[in-house]
């Protein structure tokens, strides 16, 4: 009898495919060490779908004694129960085999990392013992029996409470006569119309009030009318066709809330239901719940491919309550709950790294980070899991206080629904959180300086048809301890969030009459989802006032004025080389190439210089071409002066853009634009290429009409400079308070082998620039 083949030539091959610009990668490694410990494990999954895992860890190569071994795990993400010591260590995974108890795979190459001293300490405990500290009972939303008992005893005694009187008053009464919804209809034909759409979306937003809002009282008043109420409620909604316009298939955001109406009122009137009403409830409950998860998990995969900004949301916004909802009740929901808390814990956010900052811009930070709040919230109160010790969500606060500031309306990047306003109530909603959390007074100054800005703007749609903001009070006063407010003038001027290419300079906040605010991005994320072809782009808000913006109007995703002006580079305060912008089209591969980087950011007295480099975000759409870099220098806290470097395989135009709301006087090589506050005058100091010819256009050249009917036309300063191989441009930018008005002045010295040019102000503080000649 032949002899059998070895045991390593029986085990099942192990793939180990190359990561793509839009998956997951392998990590950690020695390129990208852990930043909390335990490190995050993640690999590029088996082909079958089905296939298990195990995970070995050890601070020797050869996985001797002392190797940690981590088997049985569902997915190809990981993070291990608890933390391990400082230094040099190895892991590699394989495919686990359930019934021998042992890798059926070859093991993967051993990848090593180096675990640094001090890092944030976030273990993960396995499900099984997450699980042995639940109570199964209901409620276990927000509550468990307990806290509902001790609210129930403080609101007696106190009826403002935690906010109590106002949640009662505003978010309670108004659905105590009002009629139940009636289910949303189909577009006509099956088309999708944008009013139609907003009713809808309006509609199923109203059912988690109504349902959530009405239980919620109804048991901590032991008041059986609005208990019965929102049991009405909850089996109307539940009577909806689960395939139907409700359904993920056909709306996904009037999906999620459904589902979300379903699991409130499930769990908060499990005990006021009969057997008969709980098993309708949770049948259907489960039912769309499957339907959601199945495309993130299935569909969508986002455990490979991870930028899906709906799909990543809804682990947060649907899957989190739902499955807690459900948990003990039913197999598959116990399973679901289990990987999106192992996601969250993870691999979450794809959109950021541990910086706090946020890839896709503050706005859909807003959205993303609510639904967050509201699962991590759960989750610690559940399985006693606390995600924000995660050094991410200890340090984002910042990105919005650095990047949304108080009385900006169009100086930030991304997609903005709320573009044209004030930062929105909610942004400040979430800074709260994070005050709480974190105890940092500044969030609290961000927090109380919004609301009072935005009062009034509660029932805008981006606010009431997304939250309401009387439950976030209650939660939130209830489950943590006041933060007092702190003046940010004692905040470091310059914050570089790096793991996402964006810069923001703050001078002044808390001073209207004195605030400036500089952002600018070079993001490896490039034009991916809601951000935009805007690498080396910047914005300037200064002494009360928008100055060098963003243009246009957030009509619609999709429109016209999204697909052709918001997200093209020509909208920007950005160049255009050979009269052409940076790929921002809908393939995602591409836009994910057409990228940036923030090569350096230097602080010194009364000097800031950010270095960037755009060449791929331009390369991807124009193949001539060569680098495309753009310098920043902040001067005496004051002024601005830009150095544009771009180079091409053959010769190529190049166009500086700056955008403002109202016209743009353009002198011979001059520029000047005057707000109702501020403004700002500029001047091309220097161009290897000759002169520019300047031009002050209006409006939104090509974009369809009826995208901003009735809508004030935006204007922007074009510079053109004659085509070369090579252009060197430097341009002086000096923003101003109307009753102050500044000049900045300089002049060129180009003896020898440099290009000297001197700036001074009437203070005789001088900056000099030094640039190489190209002989």
């Amino acid at each position: 009898m032949r002899s059998s083949a070895p045991e390593s030539l029986r085990k099942t091959a192990l793939d180990e495919p190359r990561p793509g610009s839009l998956t997951i990668g392998y990590a950690p490694d020695a390129d990208r060490p852990p930043t909390e410990n335990p490190p995050r494990f993640s690999w590029l999954p088996d082909i079958d779908d089905a296939s298990r895992y195990v995970v070995e860890l050890a601070q020797d190569a050869s996985f001797g004694p002392g190797t940690y071994r981590y088997a049985d795990l569902a997915w190809n993400f990981f993070t291990p129960p608890e933390t391990f010591a400082p230094g040099t260590w190895y892991w590699r995974y394989a495919l686990w085999d359930e019934a021998g108890e042992a890798p059926r795979s070859q093991w993967s190459a051993v990848r090593q990392f180096d675990l640094s001293e001090g890092l944030p300490e976030t273990p993960v405990p396995a499900p099984a013992e997450r699980r042995m500290r639940v109570k199964a009972a209901h409620p276990r939303l927000w509550l468990d029996g307990a806290e509902l008992d001790a609210l129930r005893a403080r609101v007696a005694e106190d009826p403002a409470a935690y906010g109590w009187d106002g949640f009662y008053a505003g978010s309670v009464e108004p659905w105590i006569e009002r009629p139940i919804i009636e289910e949303p209809k189909p577009y006509p034909n099956n088309v999708r119309v944008a009013t139609l759409w907003r009713q809808m979306y309006i509609d199923c937003q109203e059912t988690i009030y109504a349902i959530r809002h009405l239980a919620i009282a109804g048991r901590v008043l032991d008041d059986t009318r609005l208990l019965d109420k929102a049991r009405d409620w909850l089996l109307a909604v539940a009577d909806w066709d689960t395939r139907g316009p409700t359904s993920r298939a056909y709306n996904d955001e009037a999906a999620f809330r459904v589902v979300v109406a379903l699991a409130w009122g499930y769990d908060w009137l499990y005990d006021h239901l009969s057997a008969e009403e709980r098993e309708t409830v949770r049948a259907v409950l489960l039912e769309r719940t499957r339907e959601v998860a199945d495309h993130v998990i299935a569909h969508a995969r986002i455990h490979v491919f991870p930028y899906d900004s709906h799909a990543v949301r809804s682990l947060s916004a649907v899957l989190t309550p739902t499955c807690i909802a459900l948990d003990g009740e039913s197999e598959e929901a116990t399973g679901w709950l289990d990987y999106t808390v192992d996601f969250l814990a993870t691999l979450y956010s794809p959109w950021a790294g541990t910086d706090g900052g946020w890839a896709e811009g503050p706005h859909y930070w807003m959205t993303g980070i609510a639904y967050f709040i509201e699962a991590a919230n759960l989750i610690v109160k559940y399985l006693g899991l606390d995600l924000y010790k995660r050094p991410f969500l200890q340090n984002t606060g910042a990105f919005p206080l650095y990047t949304k500031a108080p009385g900006t309306r169009r100086a930030c990047f991304g997609d903005d629904s709320t573009l044209g306003d004030l930062p929105g109530l909610k942004v400040g909603y979430n800074v709260r959180q994070f005050a709480g959390v974190t105890g940092n007074g500044h969030y609290q100054w961000y927090f109380e300086r919004l609301k009072a800005d935005a009062a009034g703007t509660e029932m805008a749609f981006y606010n009431y048809g997304w939250w309401d903001l009387n439950f976030d009070d209650l939660t939130y006063n209830h489950d943590h301890a006041p933060v007092a407010a702190v003046e940010p003038e004692n905040l470091p001027p310059v914050r570089w969030f790096k793991d996402i290419g964006w810069v923001a300079i703050q001078k002044h906040m808390g001073d209207p009459s004195r605030h400036i605010q500089f952002l600018f991005k070079s993001s490896s994320y490039g034009s991916l989802s809601h951000s935009h072809g805007d690498q080396n782009a910047f914005l300037l808000h200064a002494y009360g006032e928008d100055l060098a913006i963003q243009s246009g109007y957030y009509v619609a995703f999709g429109s016209s004025m999204h697909r052709e002006w918001r997200r093209q580079t020509r909208s920007k305060n950005a160049v255009l080389i050979g009269g052409q912008g940076q790929y921002a089209e809908k393939d995602k591969a591409l836009a994910r190439k057409a990228a940036g980087t923030i090569l350096d950011v230097v602080e010194e007295p009364g000097h800031v210089l950010i270095r960037a480099d755009a060449t791929p975000a331009y390369r991807v759409a124009n193949d001539l071409v060569l680098r495309v870099e753009r310098d920043v220098h902040f001067v005496a806290d004051s002024y601005f002066v830009f150095v544009d470097r771009a180079e091409t395989a053959q010769p190529q135009t190049l166009d500086w853009l700056c955008h403002t709301v109202g016209p743009v006087d353009a002198g011979k090589s001059s520029f000047r634009y005057r707000g109702e506050r501020a403004g700002f005058s500029g001047q091309f100091v220097f161009s290897s290429a000759g002169a520019p010819a300047l031009s002050a256009v209006e409006g939104f050249p090509g974009i369809d009409p009826a995208d901003f009917e009735g809508l004030a036309l935006h204007h922007h300063l074009r510079a053109s400079l004659p085509a070369a191989r090579k252009h060197v441009l430097v341009t002086l930018l000096a923003p101003y308070a109307l009753d102050a008005p500044r000049r900045i002045f300089s002049f060129i010295d180009d003896q020898g082998f440099t290009t000297d040019i001197y700036f001074t102000d009437v203070d005789d503080r001088r900056f000099k620039l030094t640039l190489a000649k190209d002989f």
